[in-house]
């Protein structure tokens, strides 16, 4: 068995601590937040991810899996043969991969190294970043040190199962012997490993998060087809993910993705392109439509409510996505956040988040865990992480407690006629419109009526711009982004 060191015990790094300890290695998790790695001693993960904390138990119970709150001081070593860096590479207001967290482990790590260690870069980094690793790791002191990429394809909420059974293990190094080192730690994955130059593997990362951010983007596009022809995008996309060479995956319409790797490895991506001369049009088309999907939400409020601005919404859900508590560029926190610009009074329920968690860019939105409490007197619920309590909800509940039942189900998983029997107006992402069936159409919206009011559709338009006018600014591409048509 190998003696494993994990630089970096966040989302990525515990998984793959914990995750080799199983399999009978023996784990050093090293990371620089005290109370990160106090948590990790008693056991309980830091992060939310199913499995995990059983992992965490067994490999402490085993002696085969420990903690560090710092590097070892020269003359004592890391004692490992293979050094895993999964640390934190978020975007810079640039749009580049901020690289300060790495380069920080590489020069704090390398006189601890042993002179036979190879390092494996887990954290995702543009293309070039390992050969530049070899070069500061041998600044830094650690003169025989060689890199092996081996980029993470790990999915929050299934992390585990990804790290052991995954589609394929990607290795990529310029020293062959360090190569094959490395690709030996995996022998008993059962899973195919490709062997490639450091750059190729680097790149097979991005690559890869692109195109599945493409597919998101562009079912979510043919969504807003689908809506002005009167088709329905649930059976378009069943349609085509029957085609083999297309597959079924991602291709479930909503309000987009969010998380800590599609928007930074895209956006990352289409920097270095622009670094270098490459107008990636397709990437950025991908971002822009993925932007777009949030402003859907309000669109459709306000093609029932009219305005936003004495408007009480309920967005139901914090995180990302279901089964983590991760928050990172969550598409559930940016449509409040749009609602809350546009006038409306939100309020956030996710039973998962506690309310710290939620960025300091967030400060005015009030998150809670008690729906009940939340809905009371609402003009709408906006379904944006499709936890199982939200789709299970209690209709006629929620109904008797809200001032107007309207429903707008940015994930596309309620059943619409157990939502419209429940006495709701129900509104989803890419599929005609219920009441009476059909599609709606611009001119048509006139037809829509609450409380004897009639919705103007100039008029929503006009508010939109307004919102988009008043978008305040996170970073300089970001915000030009969003608030452009």
């Amino acid at each position: 068995m190998a003696e494993i060191a994990v630089i970096g015990c966040g989302q990525a790094g515990l998984v793959v601590a914990t995750a080799f300890a199983s399999k009978g290695h023996h784990v050093t998790g090293i990371d620089l937040d005290r109370r990160k790695i106090e948590a990790c001693r008693m056991g309980v993960a830091p992060i939310d991810e199913p499995g995990l904390d059983e992992l965490l138990t067994q490999g402490l119970a085993s002696g085969r899996l420990t903690f560090l709150d710092q590097y070892p001081e020269y003359p004592e070593r890391i004692p490992a043969e293979f050094v895993f860096i999964a640390v934190g590479t978020p975007t810079s207001p640039s749009g580049a991969s901020d690289l300060h967290a790495l380069k920080s482990a590489i020069t704090r790590m390398a006189p601890a190294l042993r002179d036979d260690a190879i390092v494996v870069n887990k954290s995702t980094v543009p293309v070039g970043t390992c050969d530049e690793m070899v070069r500061l790791l041998r600044r830094s002191g650690a003169p025989k040190a060689t890199v092996v990429s081996n980029p993470e394809f790990l999915q929050e909420g299934d992390a585990i199962h990804n790290f052991i059974e995954p589609d394929r293990i990607v290795l990529g190094s310029n020293d062959p012997d360090s190569l094959e080192r490395v690709a030996g730690l995996y022998e008993d994955f059962g899973a195919t490993v490709v062997q490639c130059d450091v750059r190729t593997a680097e790149m097979i990362k991005y690559a890869s998060n692109a195109f599945l951010a493409m597919k998101v983007s562009f079912i979510n596009e043919m969504a807003s087809i689908c809506e002005v022809l009167g088709a329905d995008v649930s059976g378009v996309a069943h349609g085509m993910g029957m085609d083999r060479r297309i597959g079924a995956q991602f291709l479930r319409a909503g309000i987009g993705w969010g998380g800590s790797c599609f928007p930074k490895d895209v956006s990352a991506l289409e920097y270095a392109a622009s670094l270098h001369g490459v107008r990636a049009q397709l990437l950025r088309g991908v971002q822009e439509t993925n932007r777009d999907q949030r402003r859907q939400v309000l669109r459709k409020l306000r093609g029932v409510l009219g305005r936003l601005e004495t408007a009480r919404v309920v967005v139901l859900g914090a995180s990302f996505k279901p089964n983590t508590s991760d928050v990172r560029e969550s598409p559930a926190l940016e449509v409040a956040s749009l609602l809350r610009l546009g006038g409306a009074e939100v309020r956030v329920v996710d039973p998962h988040v506690v309310p710290e968690s939620v960025p300091a860019q967030f400060p005015y939105l009030d998150v809670t865990g008690d729906l009940m409490a939340a809905a009371q007197d609402a003009d709408a619920l906006v379904l944006a992480t499709e936890w199982p309590e939200f789709i299970d909800l209690p209709l006629e509940d929620l109904a008797g407690v809200m001032r107007r039942p309207l429903i707008v189900d940015g994930r596309n998983v309620l059943d619409d006629r157990a939502v419209r029997a429940a006495g709701f107006i129900y509104r989803c992402i890419g599929r005609p419109n219920a009441e009476g069936g059909g599609v709606t159409l611009p001119e048509d919206r006139a037809d829509e009526r609450l409380d004897g009011r009639i919705t103007d559709w100039p008029t929503v338009e006009r508010a939109e711009r307004a919102d988009r006018e008043r978008i305040p600014s996170r970073n300089g591409r970001q915000a030009a982004a969003l608030a452009s048509d």
